[in-house]
This record gives structure tokens, C-alpha cells and sequence, in this order.
């Protein structure tokens, strides 16, 4: 009988380690990370923090200037996806048409690229304020690091990217924006970085 309990506890111990060994292990570092580290005799925490952004409370002279940064707010979290958006898709088509074999499969391509885009995209952009499309133009040289006028320039030619700019001017817009971080637009860079981090 004695026999029979001890192997009983042994079968049942053992089917506890085959258990705990099926369970997903939890609570793992990614690989590359360590817990602690030995430097000399020392023993040192190793811990990844995320980054924190700490800026100085914003501060409003009067009603005018608050109401001005809560409309900034709003159009960078309307326009910064299309921005987000504008970047990974000539990403995507850059590395596609490196494919390609020749010139006029790249020229067809990008033709077929701008109807499908104009097609899905033209309906919200539309929708867009005078001040969000300025916004927008920023927002992408600071995604692309380089102007819409070079962008264009790039995939549709001079001509076209220059019609482009002349069909922005008539409206008091420039394909030709730049974004500044540390000088015109610092609030702007301010608001995208939190908007990016989910803090506003």
C-alpha cells in the first residue's frame, strides 16, 4: 500500500512538472535583455524604462492664444495619420518599383498608384480646412524630410510637381513648406510628440 501512495505521489508530481512545462512562460525578457549584470564584484539592475517627455506646463496670454493650441491639437490628430500614412505608402512604393524592370513598368505603375489614391483619398481630403492642408504639408516634410515639391518632383516629374505648387499658391498654400521644429513650428512638434505617445 505504502508502494502504491509513493508511486501515486511520483506520477502525480510528475504530471505537475509536464503541466507546468505546457504553460506559456510568462513574464520573459525580450532576447538581449538582462535582468542584472556583474560588473566587477557588483551586481547591477538592468531595467528599460520608456522614454518620458516632460515640457513645461503651456502657459495662455489670454482666450485667444488657448483657443489657437486646442485647434492645433485637433487638426495635428486629424492630419498626422495621413502624414503617417503619405510615409509608409512611398516607402512601399519606392521598394516596389525597385523591382520593376524598366522605366515605363515604374511610369505605369505610379499612374495606376495616383488613381487608386485619388480615388480612396480625395473624399477626406477634401474635408480638410485651409489650416489642416498647411498643417498636413508640414507634417509630411517632417515625416519624409522633404518638402511635397520634392516629393512630387521625384515620381511625377518637374512639370507636374510645378503645376502642383502653382494650384497650391492660388490657394496661400506652398508645396515648398518647411518644418521647423526648434523655431515656427515648436509647439507643433510638441503636440505631434505627445500625440504619437497617446498622452493627448
Amino acid at each position: 500500500m505504502r508502494c502504491l501512495k509513493g508511486y501515486i505521489l511520483v506520477v502525480f508530481v510528475l504530471l505537475c512538472a509536464v503541466v507546468k512545462a505546457q504553460q506559456p512562460v510568462t513574464n520573459v525578457l525580450p532576447e538581449g535583455y538582462q535582468r542584472a549584470t556583474l560588473e566587477g564584484t557588483d551586481t547591477v539592475a538592468v531595467v528599460a524604462l520608456r522614454e518620458v517627455l516632460v515640457f513645461p506646463e503651456m502657459k495662455f496670454k489670454n482666450e485667444k492664444e488657448r483657443i489657437a493650441y486646442t485647434k492645433l491639437v485637433r487638426d495635428v490628430k486629424k492630419t498626422y495619420p495621413y502624414a503617417l500614412l503619405i510615409y509608409d505608402t512611398l516607402i512601399e512604393t519606392y521598394e516596389y518599383m525597385e523591382t520593376l524592370p524598366d522605366d515605363k513598368a515604374r511610369q505605369e505603375h505610379l499612374e495606376r498608384m495616383e488613381k487608386e489614391l485619388f480615388k480612396q483619398y480625395k473624399p477626406e481630403l477634401k474635408k480638410l480646412t485651409f489650416s489642416q492642408g498647411k498643417l498636413l504639408l508640414k507634417l509630411i516634410n517632417r515625416q519624409c524630410n522633404q518638402s511635397s515639391y520634392n516629393l512630387l518632383k521625384a515620381y511625377l516629374g518637374s512639370f507636374r510637381a510645378g503645376f502642383w505648387n502653382i494650384f497650391a499658391g492660388l490657394f496661400g498654400a506652398s508645396l515648398k513648406t518647411t518644418y521647423d521644429p526648434k523655431g515656427e513650428d515648436a509647439k507643433t512638434e510638441r503636440v505631434v510628440m505627445l500625440v504619437e505617445r497617446g498622452l493627448i
